[in-house]
């Protein structure tokens, strides 16, 4: 609202404003009124503070008039009693909008002896510290009446509550003399059999006694001849552990013994059969080679007639193209061992080692099944987490014990061969190429092995 449409407090009227000398104002003690006064008065104080400008309104009651209508004379009576008294400006007010709103609250004549006396306060009458003290004089008999009452009826409560105790307790009283009578010929009765009881237990004491005596006895018997049987047990599973371990041993050195024969007949009979298989390819070349004595240039050479000198023999070359490979792989029992990591990184290392792996298995089945030859593919076992489940037909995949290198298991391989069987070893390891060369394999770079792969 503009300020200047904005409605002053309106002073009380002569019939209203007390006189000077009655000083209404500091008679009344508004921090001492009487409960329904108070709050009749706060309850004006609220529905004006709803009513009036923002700034009308006391600072200290600010706060208060942002509250809901419903609680601000709950939440905020504290407030409004102390701007209602101290501050004259907002008891005017607080006037004016009951006369103009409420002319009801401000009858002092009326028959509400708390609404006469809220008026008086609010208007500084005269008579409003006797009015007040009046409703004060009210609350306090009307509160001694209510004590009153509720002394008289707490004492009729304990004295009905004494009488029912005192018949309670009468009634326990005879029972418990009761129940003494009766526990007291039971007592008696107790203490005869009490006495008969311990004769009773005299004897079975002594009897127990005796008993025990006995029982210990033997007891004692039986220990030892328990300890014996036992001691005698033990001896005797002694002797049976000692008899089994010895036939234990025994039946294991037979079964060593046993096993070593069959492998070492098996390992006989496979390299006999090699070594057959090989003489019968080089008896089948040689009768080919016979079938062509036709031809002069297949006989000895003058200078092969010559004596006093001999020809050098050396051992197997190394094979340089796939062409040699072939007449290699055509050879009768031929035996193709495959340094796997040599040849995988020499051909296609930037792969996994475990696409490495299958790529070369995956040819060398190709290569078994167009040749017919023996294949095997030897890798280092270090690393290795996936092992290929089957290999192709024809070649023969093996991995290199922990701590054993795949290079000594190719070693091995070449020795286990029997003498005269054709055996090629496809490494471009040096070292392990002259080791098996001086064997009588074929060395085979692991170059030309890939170049034979592109012709597949």
């Amino acid at each position: 609202m503009p300020a200047a449409q904005r409605s002053e407090p309106v002073p009380p009227g002569p019939q209203d404003a007390p006189s000077t000398s009655d000083q209404v104002e500091t008679d009344v003690d508004w921090s001492a009124l009487p409960a329904p006064v108070g709050a009749r008065l706060v309850e004006l104080a609220a529905d004006a503070l709803g009513t009036m400008a923002q700034v009308d309104v006391p600072a200290t009651l600010r706060p208060v008039a942002k509250f809901a209508p419903a609680k601000r004379a709950k939440l905020g009576s504290r407030r409004l009693l102390t701007a209602l008294a101290q501050q004259p400006a907002f008891r005017a007010a607080v006037l004016e909008w009951a006369r103009e709103h409420r002319p009801d609250a401000l009858d002092q004549d009326g028959a509400d002896p708390v609404t006469a006396a809220a008026a008086a306060t609010l208007l500084g009458s005269s008579d409003a510290v006797r009015r007040v003290d009046s409703i004060a004089r009210q609350a306090g008999d009307a509160r001694l009446r209510a004590d009153r009452d509720a002394a008289l009826a707490r004492a009729d409560r304990l004295a009905e509550e004494l009488r029912r105790v005192r018949a309670e307790l009468a009634d326990a009283l005879a029972v418990a003399e009761r129940i003494s009578g009766e526990r007291e010929a039971e007592l008696d009765k107790l203490r005869g059999r009490l006495r008969d009881q311990g004769v009773r237990v005299r004897a079975a004491g002594e009897d127990a006694a005796a008993a025990r005596a006995e029982q210990a006895a033997a007891l004692r018997r039986a220990a030892a001849e328990l300890a014996a049987a036992v001691a005698e047990r033990d001896r005797e599973r002694e002797r049976a552990e000692h008899e089994r371990r010895r036939a234990d041993r025994a039946e294991a050195d037979a079964e060593a013994a046993r096993q070593a024969a069959r492998e070492a007949r098996a390992a006989d009979e496979v390299r006999l059969a090699l070594l057959i298989d090989t003489m019968a390819g080089a008896v089948t070349g040689l009768r080919r080679e016979l079938a062509l004595g036709d031809n002069p240039r297949t006989g000895p050479r003058p200078a092969d007639l010559v004596r006093g000198a001999y020809r050098a023999e050396g051992g197997p070359g190394r094979v340089e193209d796939p062409a040699a490979l072939d007449r290699l792989l055509a050879l009768p029992s031929v035996h193709l061992l495959v340094d796997g990591y040599n040849v995988t990184k020499t051909g296609y290392g930037e792969l996994t080692l475990s696409d490495q792996r299958d790529r070369l298995v995956n040819q060398l089945g190709a290569l078994a099944a167009r040749t017919g030859a023996e294949v095997t593919a030897v890798f280092d076992g270090a690393g290795v987490v996936a092992v290929p489940i089957a290999a192709p037909r024809g070649v023969r995949v093996l991995f290199s014990e922990p701590g054993v290198l795949a290079d000594d298991v190719i070693r091995a391989l070449v020795a286990a061969e029997p003498e005269g069987r054709p055996v090629v070893v496809v490494t471009s390891d040096r070292a392990v190429a002259e080791s098996v060369r001086r064997r009588g394999a074929h060395p085979v770079p692991s170059s030309v092995l890939l170049a034979r792969f592109g012709r597949v």
